[in-house]
């Protein structure tokens, strides 16, 4: 979970305390959390690196998230889906990437769980996007919500693996489906400008 209090930073600005002063943490917080998306490929991602991210920091995922990239064909899902035993392997001796193989073959999993929600609901954004918290509420420091425990409940009831309700919510904050960048944080106005403007699925 991501607090959401804030720090001051070197340049004056005051920041969300889980990126500190390390400049790739600040970097992605300053470009890509909590800003919405609509991108199926950068939602699944996103959800798969959650998954892998279970019991390591998030800055250890986000140094491997190219290899990440390469290994899982971009997040491509239909190709993801495709993956055999052979692909299986040659991850597990990929030390680019965390070579957990329950986590490797829930992500294998989970890419053709994907492919049925884009049958049913025609994207995987038109499905997640229905959990958006309406009224949204208030940056706090949960660890979950009872959207993220809905949407987590209703992937496991579809099959899907390593998406529980910490998790989950993990990735709403950083798709963008809640804002919480801390009150005082810099980012907290342009987050929810974005979120204002963005043409839900």
């Amino acid at each position: 979970m991501i607090e959401a209090n804030s720090i001051s930073c070197d340049d004056g600005n005051s920041r969300c305390a889980w990126c500190g002063t390390n400049a790739e943490l600040t970097a992605y917080h300053d470009l890509e959390w909590g800003f919405p998306v609509a991108d199926d490929r950068l939602l699944f991602e996103k959800l798969c690196l959650e998954g892998f991210q279970s019991g390591l920091s998030w800055l250890t995922i986000l140094r491997k998230r190219d290899a990440f990239r390469r290994s899982f064909a971009g997040f491509d899902f239909v190709k993801v889906a495709r993956c055999g035993s052979r692909h299986i392997e040659r991850m597990l001796a990929d030390a680019a990437i965390v070579r957990h193989r329950g986590k490797i073959e829930s992500a294998i999993g989970n890419a053709s769980r994907a492919l049925s929600l884009v049958d049913e609901f025609g994207s995987i954004a038109a499905y997640v996007w229905r959990y958006e918290p309406d009224p949204p509420g208030p940056p706090g420091m949960t660890a979950s919500s009872p959207e993220s425990l809905a949407l987590s409940k209703d992937l496991k009831k579809r099959g899907w693996t390593f998406v529980g309700p910490t998790t989950v919510y993990a990735f709403m904050q950083a798709m963008g489906l809640v804002n919480e960048h801390a009150s005082g944080c810099v980012v907290r106005a342009r987050a929810e400008n974005a979120r204002r403007v963005f043409r839900r699925p």
